[in-house]
């Protein structure tokens, strides 16, 4: 079984804070260090990594920019992927690890196993559908068994887009039956682009649909019922009256995450079902062409492996800028923001929702920081800390949970709401 947080020597162990986000997870650790306890005990927390030199320089890093010299004696762990044993010792002194070690399709499952069998809780921020459902195919009862509980998808993909789905049911006052999601994201004047890590896991993705699908076969799930009037599926392009400019259906793990999370309440707590769709604004005609060849020749290149070597080697150029190995400048992530607006339908408080149309409309958003490296590791740290917080609130057996699952009886949005992440109802109209 899952030790006790209380008997561990760390709370939280940030594996993997030499990378380009792990740095930033370090920061907000650090940052919601401050205001956190663990039943009146001060929140031990540890880095963990291959080398103690970067890990060092990752600290003073976090201290200058936090000011908070104190951060240079936080405690390292020597751990590394390879190397089996180190994780294991890692995970036996963690109560809850954030894995920040990616593209997980190829660095994952270590981390993964080492927490299911060393009792120790796992957060990921992966955005990568293959892993996280191969995950819970292997590793779900056995979590369960120990007590453990895996949670991925706990970082922009896809907690925003899960939590907003059940922000928006809980807001209805009634019964949600289906939303829909806008994504829109602003920059300054300089742009904004992404470190290249999440390129390669979005080249591997693409390359990897077909085993995706075929892993969904042998779970042989059965369709959820659809409750109310089924959602309409939007095409490739159209232009969106709802965000006032052109939209493309989201390729993200958005959709895959929320409808597991739908599944899982469905079954286990006999909750309505809500439909989703998922979108993305991408403004005017002029974007809509450019992003129609990038796709094009990406789609295109990750069919075969020189192509995926290409795309790899010069992310800049594949996406017009967009993705590089360097990531962001300072300036450009705080210029940066995003929000995601759901329109959702579903019935009034005691009508039936198997009888007659619809007749509540709803306009829910989810807004926050810079996607990748701010509000990613704030949506990582925080549920970290449900996870070790509300244990009472969390599914009664360990598993391999979305963040829906997880935390739907919890008090993450809350925690997210203060930590800069806003969920907030924009209008609610009777129809």
């Amino acid at each position: 079984m899952a030790t006790r947080a209380s008997n561990r020597p760390y709370h939280i162990v940030v594996f993997g804070a030499t990378g380009f986000t792990g740095q930033f997870v370090v920061e907000e650790v650090a940052r919601a260090a401050d205001g956190e306890d663990y039943r009146g005990q001060e929140l031990r927390w540890a880095v963990a990594g291959r080398s103690k030199k970067k890990l060092e320089e990752v600290l003073s890093w976090a201290a200058e920019r936090l000011g908070k010299p104190q951060l240079k004696s936080i405690d390292i762990i020597i751990s590394d992927i390879s190397d089996a044993p180190s994780l294991d010792a890692m995970c036996k002194k963690a109560s809850v690890v954030l894995d920040c070690v990616g593209p997980y399709r190829f660095y994952g499952e270590p981390v993964v196993k080492a927490c299911v069998e060393n009792g120790a809780h796992f957060v990921d921020i992966s955005g990568e559908p293959q892993f996280l459902e191969s995950m819970y195919v292997k590793y779900d009862r056995q979590a369960a068994d120990n007590g453990v509980y895996v949670v991925g998808s706990s970082g922009f993909d896809s907690i925003p887009a899960d939590l907003g789905v059940l922000f928006t049911r809980n807001s209805i006052q009634g019964t949600l039956t289906a939303v829909e999601s806008f994504l829109s994201f602003k920059s300054g004047p300089e742009g904004t682009c992404l470190n290249d890590g999440t390129w390669q896991s979005a080249v591997h993705g693409a390359a990897d649909l077909g085993n995706v699908k075929n892993l969904r076969k042998k779970l042989g799930l059965k369709p959820l019922p659809v409750i109310g009037k089924k959602l309409k599926i939007r095409g490739a392009v159209f232009y969106s009256k709802e965000i006032q400019q052109y939209a493309i259906p989201f390729s993200g793990t958005d959709p895959s995450v929320v409808k597991r999370t739908q599944r899982y309440l469905h079954e286990n707590l006999q909750e309505t079902p809500v439909q989703y769709g998922a979108y993305v604004g991408v403004g005017g005609i002029a974007s809509v062409i450019r992003l129609m060849f990038a796709g094009f020749f990406f789609l295109l290149f990750t069919k075969f492996s020189l192509g995926r070597k290409l795309l790899i080697k010069y992310p800049e150029f594949f996406s017009f800028g967009f993705f590089s190995k360097e990531g962001p400048t300072q300036k450009q992530m705080d210029e940066s923001s995003f929000s995601m607006t759901f329109f959702g339908e579903g019935y009034s408080q005691g009508q039936d929702p198997l009888q007659g149309k619809p007749n509540v409309k709803i306009c829910t958003q989810v807004s926050g920081p810079e996607v990748a490296y701010g509000t990613t590791p704030i949506a990582m740290v925080q549920a970290g800390l449900t996870l070790l917080k509300e244990p009472e609130s969390l599914p009664k057996s360990g598993g391999v949970y979305t963040p829906g699952a997880a935390f739907s009886k919890t008090k993450l949005i809350d925690r997210l709401n203060k930590a800069g992440v806003r969920f907030t109802v924009l209008s609610k109209t009777d129809t």
